[in-house]
């Protein structure tokens, strides 16, 4: 299994939506504290749907590109449908499933968007 796909890849050296987003509304920040991956997502939300995201973080490449890859994925969705994406969904993002010790690495950014519900008031 080659983890570094094309589409790993292109979204480890050029991440969409990269970038701290100034006057957020909300900002989530998530470790991985075995491997030290990190991701901090940015949010504007308007009318409770995703009006705008951005990320930063460091990381490996499965870590970025996955952050890079989601954050397209909720641009405009509903904060309540947020909860209901899943780690199969994540892997079909990133083109198909990874090594087992590597999954940490990929739902890193998952968990961080998980939290938004809890944290906006609809």
């Amino acid at each position: 299994m080659d983890i570094y796909r094309e589409e790993i890849l292109e979204n480890w050296q050029n991440p969409q939506n990269f970038g701290k987003m100034s006057a957020a509304d909300l900002v989530i920040e998530q470790i991985n504290p075995l491997c030290g991956d990190e991701v901090t997502f940015f949010f504007k939300i308007k009318k409770g749907k995703i009006d705008k995201v951005s990320f930063t973080g460091s990381g490996c490449a499965i870590s970025i590109a996955s952050a890079s890859l989601l954050s397209s994925a909720i641009f405009g969705k509903k904060v309540s449908v947020i909860s209901r994406i899943t780690g199969q969904d994540v892997l079909g993002l990133i083109g198909g499933s990874v090594a087992p010790a590597r999954l940490k690495c990929a739902f890193l950014a998952l968990e961080a968007i998980k939290r938004i519900e809890a944290r906006v008031k609809s």
